[in-house]
């Protein structure tokens, strides 16, 4: 597979701006204004062109930009979605709501696609302005506007996980631009969501808990989930349910270090059902390992393995 050999081979990098042309990512964008239609903040039917420009130029951000000084093939671009949606319009360019991303991973030597990030942000924690005839403009240490600064802050978290889940600590380059990007926002501007104070679900959280060495287990639940753990599943299935539980331990250590971590949170939201349909057919003693994590990480989810005969 070309993606494994290639970004195995590119674990020592450098994670800043280089010339070039090789794009990383490949996201699909929608932006959905439709609660706008219950709101005060109501617009005339030639305002749809602004929602429609906002969406090409988001995906133009972030597809067409170039985040790493690596060589991607169209094939190995990162699969994404990001989806805005707006519940507030209080001036002609300013606007309040909802971002989620999703980030997708191709499994070794399948057809099988794996979550890897999969978040919504809290309700009204973006806020931002957009000016059609304005471009995107972005710079690690320099802020231009929410919009552009927020889509990069998540870039960088994506390509830290997606890294992470090919070698060893792979992306922490990007965990240190995002904290970046993170730093330069805080000290320019009061805006919601990006200090730890702000909320549970800041995105100063996402930064902090994959840079902060106290969570550096964190880094290891990735690679031993995705790389040794499904990548290895159509070679050595019990080997790779072992992997798999070591990353389900490694993530077990984070939690008793801090509860209810929202990177944690995040991991078994996105993998949960995986893990069920991983185990589900495993020896009863594997089960009862991954049975037993899940219940000391996550109580809520334990519903879903009802169907284990776990005592």
């Amino acid at each position: 597979m070309i993606i494994v050999k290639k970004l195995l081979i590119l674990l020592i990098f450098s994670a800043f701006f280089a010339t070039g042309s090789a794009q990383e990512f490949r996201c699909g964008v929608s932006v959905n204004y439709q609660k706008l239609q219950s709101t005060t903040q109501q617009y005339e039917t030639g305002d749809v062109k602004i929602f429609e420009t906002m969406k090409r130029a988001i995906e133009d951000f972030i597809n067409n930009r170039q985040w790493t000084n690596l060589e991607f093939d169209q094939v190995e671009r990162l699969d994404c979605s990001i989806n805005i949606i707006l519940s507030q319009r209080t001036s002609a360019t300013d606007f309040a709501g909802q971002i989620s991303i999703q980030l997708r991973r191709p499994v070794y030597n399948s057809n099988y696609t794996t979550g890897v990030f999969n978040y919504m942000e809290g309700s009204n924690d973006f806020q931002f302005s957009f000016n059609e005839s304005q471009p995107l403009e972005f710079d690690p240490n320099t802020f231009y506007d929410n919009l552009s600064s927020t889509l990069a802050y998540y870039c960088y978290i994506m390509l830290g996980m997606y890294f992470d889940t090919y070698g060893p600590n792979g992306g922490e380059p990007f965990f240190e631009m995002a904290r970046t990007i993170s730093q330069t926002v805080g000290s320019s501007t009061a805006l919601k969501g990006w200090k730890a104070s702000d909320s549970q679900k800041a995105r100063y959280w996402f930064m902090e808990n994959h840079t902060n060495s106290a969570y550096e287990a964190l880094h290891s639940v990735y690679y031993y989930y995705y790389r040794m753990g499904l990548d290895m599943m159509t070679k050595d299935q019990p080997q790779a349910r072992q992997n798999i539980i070591q990353a389900l331990k490694y993530l077990q250590q984070v939690h008793k270090r801090r509860p209810n971590l929202l990177s944690v949170t995040q991991f078994i939201d996105v993998n949960i059902a995986e893990i069920v349909s991983i185990f589900t057919p495993a020896p009863a003693d594997e089960q009862k390992e991954v049975f037993l994590i899940i219940k000391d990480v996550s109580p809520i989810n334990v519903v879903k393995l009802k169907d284990w005969n776990v005592k």
